[in-house]
């Protein structure tokens, strides 16, 4: 037997406990590969319990350690370490519990909490950067740890509860879908709640950047003076929680379409402190 051979061999016991791979590698070994098995999914199933400590407690402890169990039976270990074993549990969330948004949303929360604080650094972008940007073509860049979903459920408020060890209200549907938010702003993971409208104009942003692509959006949506007010109101938002760290182009050139209307608007002057 191969090197090789026997590293597939004793991968394929501890993964499903192949008996035949078991007999290759040794008659005589049977409770010593037993004690690696268990080893290997006890140590899963502690990475999934600390990875998920509110859903944890949501679900209970023997239905969360039965999903666990089911995740590892149908999802091994893929990557260097196991920091990363958690990013697929959703999945076989979405599997057990079809009909339970609120248990997805709250095991996103926490992945997306993970995942911002181990993201790559960046500076968030000064309010003094903004005066010579040419609005009509800037486009906007998101710090890397911003992440966003939609929201259907009362999930913030079970989340918060959970983790103040309150007793959390009864999962409901919202009447109107919003989004969550997560981003890590200096060395702590932050989460929160947007409206609906806020949640539409970060994906539209997440994927093309522009600026004034945004201003027409939410003019469509909310008239013209109300929409390019919206949009100096999210921006100045994202500056003060410190979501931005870059506008380009970032030239002086004339004052042009969302310039000339803050200009000319003195109520609507950006606020970037909050």
């Amino acid at each position: 037997m191969t090197l090789a051979e026997m590293q597939r061999d004793f991968q394929s016991w501890l993964v499903d406990a192949s008996e035949d791979a078991a007999d290759r590698l040794s008659a005589h070994a049977a409770a010593g590969l037993a004690v690696y098995q268990n080893n290997y999914r006890a140590q899963l199933v502690s990475c999934l319990e600390h990875a998920f400590p509110q859903l944890r407690t949501r679900l209970g402890e023997e239905a969360f350690r039965h999903t666990a169990i089911d995740h590892i039976d149908h999802c091994p270990p893929y990557a260097w370490t196991l920091d990363a074993y958690a990013e697929h549990f959703n999945e076989t969330l979405r599997r057990r519990f079809p009909e339970n948004p609120d248990i997805h949303e709250l095991a996103w929360i926490e992945q997306a909490l993970s995942e911002a604080f181990v993201a790559r650094d960046a500076t968030p972008l000064s309010p003094d950067a903004l005066a010579t940007v040419d609005w009509d073509h800037a486009r906007l860049h998101f710090t890397p740890s911003l992440r966003i979903h939609v929201m259907t459920t009362n999930v913030e408020a079970v989340w918060a509860a959970l983790c103040e060890a309150r007793t959390p209200p009864e999962s409901e549907m919202l009447t109107e879908a919003g989004g969550l938010l997560v981003w890590r702003r200096g060395f702590t993971s932050r989460l929160r709640e947007v409206d609906a409208l806020e949640y539409l104009a970060l994906v539209q942003l997440q994927q093309n950047g522009s600026f004034i692509d945004l201003c027409e959006m939410l003019v469509t949506r909310l008239g013209e003076e109300q929409g390019v007010a919206r949009a100096g109101a999210l921006l100045a938002s994202w500056l003060g929680s410190e979501l931005i760290i870059d506008v380009d182009p970032n030239q002086a050139r004339p004052l042009t379409g969302f310039q000339r209307y803050s200009a000319e608007s003195p109520n609507n002057s950006f606020n970037a402190s909050g």
